[in-house]
């Protein structure tokens, strides 16, 4: 048990969205400018911090997922079982001997409801309108919300003339995952360590803690994920095409005590047939050029095949 223990509380920036009245409409102020810079930094330096967005995306929807994402997972195994895709974590994945507390299902593109209703009539042929509704609003609200993120990251850095053509060749997952609660009352991994393969990652969960995230100094911390908040986390992608200045922190999921752990994640990534190649205002004497342009789709293929934890440096590093 001891070697999976965190150390300490991890300082990751807690970043409120709503104070000060920084939101859509306050694009271009310098509130909205100032949390921009704030949003860098804390890629830069922690590849993730906790995102405040106040009743922007009610609690009463958040909890409204949650009580859907169980409902989900106390499905009969069979019925779940029927959610597969070729894609690489758009399954439902369970009963995995790597992670035996670790259920999850990768759903592409919840944010449209007819991609929401034909995942909904899959597992409920009967119908369950509540259940569409509830998780095409919440996927579509997080996804707006990863694109604030992003405007902000890309305006930061001076560059938001890339902004559009970004969010045009996105494509986005929701991923619904539940663990376990161990046995014999011991701490348990939940989740193995990785980086996230994609851009940008949005995730909250039920009040049961357990995200860790190892420092740049090598330490593993955990993070205590305040009520109502969101952690978001920079994937591999945007780290490669930021020649590095972002920061894909690893992280992990342990479980601890008698509640099971429900989460939901919208995750940002790169249409398949993307490629990703470092834009030259990134590149300069001081930052010369780590990555090589490759496909999105080719280094998810290879990951898939060649899990390593350094995988994007031994696939694309010049």
């Amino acid at each position: 048990m001891a070697q999976i223990m965190a150390t300490e509380a991890a300082q990751i920036p807690v970043l409120d969205f709503c104070k000060g009245g920084v939101g859509l409409e306050q694009e271009g102020s310098e509130r909205w400018k100032e949390m921009s810079r704030k949003v860098r930094k804390a890629c830069e330096n922690h590849g993730c911090f906790l995102l405040m967005y106040g009743e922007l995306i009610p609690m009463s929807l958040r909890d409204e997922m949650l009580m859907a994402t169980k409902a989900l997972f106390d499905l009969p195994e069979d019925i779940k079982q029927k959610h597969r895709s070729s894609k690489p974590y758009c399954s439902y994945s369970g009963n995995c001997s790597v992670i035996p507390l670790s259920q999850s299902f990768g759903i592409n593109d919840t944010t449209n409801l007819n991609a929401a209703q034909a995942f909904t009539n899959l597992m409920w042929p009967q119908g369950n309108p509540r259940f569409c509704e509830t998780i095409n609003s919440m996927s579509s609200k997080m996804l707006e919300l990863n694109f604030i993120v992003l405007r902000m990251i890309l305006e930061s850095f001076g560059i938001e003339k890339y902004y559009d053509s970004q969010v045009a060749n996105t494509a986005n997952v929701f991923r619904l995952m539940k663990y376990k609660v161990p046995p014999n009352d011991d701490a348990a991994i939940g989740l193995v360590p990785h980086t996230d393969k994609n851009i940008l990652t949005l995730l909250f969960q039920n009040d049961v803690q357990g995200l860790e995230v190892l420092t740049k100094e090598g330490n593993w911390v955990q993070v205590e994920i305040p009520e109502g908040s969101f952690v978001v986390m920079v994937g591999d992608a945007l780290k490669a095409w930021s020649n590095g200045r972002l920061y894909a922190a690893r992280h992990r999921v342990t479980m601890r005590g008698d509640k099971e752990r429900y989460s939901a994640g919208l995750f940002l990534l790169p249409k398949e047939e993307m490629v990703i190649e470092v834009p030259q205002e990134f590149i300069d004497k001081d930052h010369p050029l780590l990555y090589r342009p490759f496909k999105y789709a080719d280094y998810l293929t290879y990951f898939v095949s060649n899990v390593s934890d350094d995988a994007l440096e031994i696939y694309a590093g010049v």
